[in-house]
């Protein structure tokens, strides 16, 4: 266990896990909100698991399991992405599986995140970036402290002839 907290824990990626990561990145609904547009092989996953455990100084990310505390079960995984020491901020990103979802693992897997950022990394800063159609997320960053801090217009498109905004958010510790 890396961190653990009310009913879950995140844990680092293990080469058990090639199968839920084929189907997290290879999950088309998901897609639009990870800018994903071709599907990730097996070998392309076993590449990535074989490097995962490198530090996150090395790496500029950080993916982790989340996983029920009384079962172990998988339920999602959580990211720190583009890691900036230099102006010390990170993004961060959260997928629970569609199965898991509105149980609160995200918002405990997110409080455990940044706390571990805060806390360990020392960044100043958290980011994410949310569509404008994603209310669930929205809801679940405003309610850890984000805030949105500004708008990119038009920014993904969402059919042939759609675009939707998409919106920056902070979490900036002072």
């Amino acid at each position: 266990m890396f961190i653990k907290t009310g009913h879950i824990y995140l844990r680092a990626l293990e080469k058990s896990d090639l199968d839920i990561l084929y189907d997290c990145e290879n999950d088309r609904t998901v897609w639009k909100v990870s800018n994903t547009q071709t599907p990730y092989s097996k070998f392309v996953l076993e590449q990535y698991l074989d490097t995962a455990h490198h530090d996150i100084y090395t790496n500029k990310q950080l993916r982790l399991m989340v996983c029920r505390l009384d079962s172990g079960d998988a339920v999602g995984t959580i990211d720190l992405f583009d890691f900036e020491p230099a102006h010390n901020r990170i993004g961060v990103g959260v997928l629970i599986f569609e199965n898991h979802r509105n149980q609160g693992y995200a918002g405990d897997a997110l409080q455990c995140v940044c706390n571990y950022a805060f806390e360990t990394l020392g960044v100043k800063q958290l980011y994410c970036n949310i569509g404008a159609s994603n209310l669930p997320s929205k809801h679940l960053f405003e309610k850890l402290g984000f805030c949105q801090s500004g708008i990119k217009k038009s920014w993904n498109r969402v059919s042939d002839v759609q675009f939707e905004d998409e919106y920056f958010y902070q979490l900036i510790r002072s």
